[in-house]
Parts: structure tokens; sequence; C-alpha cells
């Protein structure tokens, strides 16, 4: 090995690469068995591989672990990672956890933990970095840090329990949303739920865009009504009409009653449609011109930074009013038409022609098949007087076609498939014959 101590919150996140080079994914845990009289031995790593699959990558199966990253064999289960109850992860549950020092000197948080090499393919946790409470009454003064070996901590829970969740979030703060969801989406649920109350408004709601609706529902029911309308309000309309549509009937109208009025609009005409239909999947908030807008005016409202990839690939083209529901809808202009333009050209003397819109009660059917035959990124969907109400983008269109368990499961999972050699190139997977437990390798994972 190249390296002989690792602190794990720094090994998290760093890319996983085989011998040739090939990146199969990243880290996002280690997975650690705790024994009575020695310190906790690790048995392996939680990676994620292409399609957001996390898997479990052994211990023994690890050649170098520095710079940055991780090389292995390029061996590897690809069945879906399950936590057997003789296993802790450290990343989900070790750190931010309170434990004693056995010196006496009090009590401390947990919030780093280091593995070190003591032989060939054999890792165990060695010291642990601690964070004293603060004596300062200064209110933005910290706790005093120190290194201890872990014999000389004791901890409060067993293992496997309960953590701080602000560690937790601090942990997984460069990860994007959807990689949040599938990590909240792996711990406990009470774990999960003590996590989404410490999030912001801002980053929960991005989270339960990607999350699966039932589990948003459970996250929601507790939260405040103050505090789930403000969550609702930063959401998608789209996606926070989703869940409200999963809400008791009292619960969605007190959180609407409480919602800015024009994000609670927005919701309200996408409850009132089919979700199966064009108008039950559309997003409501299109960037909409007048005919007279410039080519450049057009850019300039496609290149704001918040703005999703698919709603920035057109814009609409209408007569006033310039709200949803609009004047007469006049046509669409891709962003590439766009830019085969002059500046200053009329976004009215430009208008596709080809694309016709779709009106709010065709079918989710109708509309997948026309974004498909015509190469299309979003629709314009317009009501029975060719009012324009929204349009629905290729990734409405997914999330209505994929299964409701699409985040956290595989069509694979049922076929058992057997360990592989994951590479990037994951249209080619080389099956190896199954691995056989040894003393580096505690047993044959299973995944």
């Amino acid at each position: 090995m190249s390296t002989t101590r690792i602190f794990v919150a720094r090994l998290a996140g760093c890319a996983v690469f085989d011998r040739q080079g090939d990146r199969i994914g990243r880290v996002r845990d280690v997975v650690v068995v705790y024994r009575r009289a020695a310190r906790p031995r690790v048995v392996g790593m939680v990676i994620e591989i292409p399609g957001r699959r996390r898997v479990f990558l052994s211990i023994g199966r690890v050649v170098s672990i520095g710079a940055g990253q991780v090389i292995t064999t390029g061996l590897i289960s690809v069945r879906r990672f399950e936590q057997r109850a003789s296993e802790v992860r450290v990343v989900a549950e070790i750190l931010g956890r309170r434990v004693s020092l056995t010196d006496g000197s009090g009590e401390a948080t947990v919030e780093d933990v280091a593995i070190e090499e003591v032989g060939p393919a054999e890792w165990e946790v060695g010291q642990v970095f601690v964070r004293r409470p603060r004596t300062a009454p200064a209110p933005f003064g910290r706790g005093a840090t120190a290194f201890v070996k872990w014999a000389d901590i004791r901890e409060q829970q067993q293992g496997g329990g309960s953590q701080s969740a602000a560690q937790l979030i601090q942990s997984t703060a460069d990860l994007p949303a959807a990689d949040l969801a599938s990590t909240l989406l792996d711990l406990p649920e009470q774990r999960m739920l003590e996590v989404a109350d410490e999030l912001t408004d801002e980053r929960l709601a991005d989270v339960l865009e990607e999350m699966p609706e039932d589990s948003g529902v459970r996250i929601l029911a507790r939260l405040s009504d103050d505090r789930a309308a403000d969550v609702l309000e930063t959401m998608q309309p789209d996606d926070a009409a989703d869940l409200i549509a999963k809400l008791s009937d009292e619960r969605s109208e007190a959180l609407l009653d409480l919602m800015e009025s024009e994000e609670a609009d927005d919701v309200r005409m996408l409850l009132a449609y089919d979700p199966d239909t064009a108008g039950g999947m559309m997003t409501p908030d299109p960037i909409i011109v007048s005919a007279d807008a410039t080519v450049a005016e057009g850019l300039a409202l496609i290149r704001r930074h918040e703005l999703a990839p698919a709603l920035g690939a057109a814009v609409c083209v209408t007569q006033p009013p310039y709200e949803p529901p609009t004047g007469r809808f006049l046509g669409i202009v891709h962003f590439q038409r766009m830019l085969r333009y002059p500046p200053h050209e009329r976004l009215g003397s430009i208008l596709d022609t080809q694309t016709e819109p779709v009106r709010a009660n065709t079918s989710a059917a109708e509309v997948s098949r026309i974004l498909a035959s015509y190469n299309l990124v979003q629709v314009p969907v317009v009501d029975e007087n060719h009012r324009l109400v929204g349009v629905v983008t290729v990734d409405d269109v997914l999330d209505r076609l994929l299964p409701d368990d699409w985040r956290s499961s595989d069509a694979e999972d049922d076929a058992e498939p057997a360990p592989a050699r994951v590479s990037t190139d994951t249209s080619a997977v080389t099956t190896v014959p199954q691995r056989v437990p040894s003393r580096r390798s505690p047993r044959g994972r299973a995944r």
C-alpha cells in the first residue's frame, strides 16, 4: 500500500480506478466490524458505480490508497450493497457520534476516523479525531480538538447507533442532490428523517425532487406546516404537486394556503389535471417571450444559472400576457436556431413551424411518442383556447415512465448477478468466479 493511514472523511468522494486506469466509481463510505478485544477491522468500502448503484468493494481487492484515489484489482460484485447486522458504516454511523474519554476528561464528538494498514490487505481503525465541548462563552466558539486512540474512547451508543445529523450533512455537503437523496434512502428511516430536519430549505427541496414520492411524504409529515410550505415553495411546481397529491386533503389545503400565492396557484393548476396527461406532467414556468424579443434577449434568458437544462433548450413565443395561461401561443424557438441568427433578429420571424403543441389532456404515452419521434427536449402544452399553460420536458416524461423505485432498485437486482469486472465502459462487464472468503476478506459479499 502507498499510504498507511487514511482519514475516512477525506476518503469519501475519492475516485476508484482499476489497474488499467479505467474509472469504476467513487467511495461513499467505509465499512468496519467491531471486535471485542481489538480495534475495529475494515472489511471494505461502499462505492458508487455508474447508474448510482452502490456496491461493496472488499478491502482485499484494494491495491492502493493515496493521492485522492483508490486503485483496485477491478474485480467487484455489482450486486447492490446491503449492510449486515455486524457491520458499521463510518461516515453514516460513526462520524458525529458522542463518546466518553477513558482518561476521565469528559465527552467529545467524533469528527473523523483514521484507518491504518497493519498488514497486506489488512486495515484497522487507528486514531480518532475528536472535538471536545466548547468552554468559551463566545456564540461561535468551538471546542478543542485532539487525536486519540480507539482504545481511549468509549461509545455512548452501541455499534450502529445514532450519530449527529449535522456531521453527516457536513460530510455530504459537496454531493449532488441526487446522490444525497440516494445516501438518505440508504439510512434507517429515523436517521433519514433526522438528517432531513437539519437540511436547509433549499437543499431539502432539491433532495425531495430526487426522492420517491412515498419517502418525500414521510419527510413532509415530520415537518411543521410552516416549514413544509417553505420547502414546497422552493421545489419545482410539478414535483411539489406530486407530493401534495399524496397528502390528505386537509393538509394539502393547509400547506397551499401557507405557500406564496404565485407558487400555490401553479401547484393548484397542476393538481387540476389528470397525472397521466400532458397537463399533469408539465412544468408551468417555461421561458416565455414576445414576438418582438430579439435573439440576444432570448439567449440571455436561457443563460441563467438556475435554469434547468431542459427548460433552457427553447423559448416559447406568445401574445400577451406572458404568464401562463398566456395569450395565444405563436410558436417555439430552439436555442440552436437562435445561434444561427444575428443578435438583433426578432424571435417572431424564426419560429419553429414544425413543432406542434399538445393539448393539456393529451395522454402521457402520446407525449412520449412525440418527444421520441421528433427528437425534442420539450414540447409546449396549450389549453382549449390555444393559450400556453406549460411545457413537458424529457425529464418530466422519464419520471413518469420509470418505475416508482427507480432511484433505489435496478431491474438486475432480481437476476442475482455474479461478481463482475466493472469499468467506465459499462457496456462490457466480464463475469468472474465467486470469491472464496479468506483471512484478508472475512466473507464473500453478495450484493
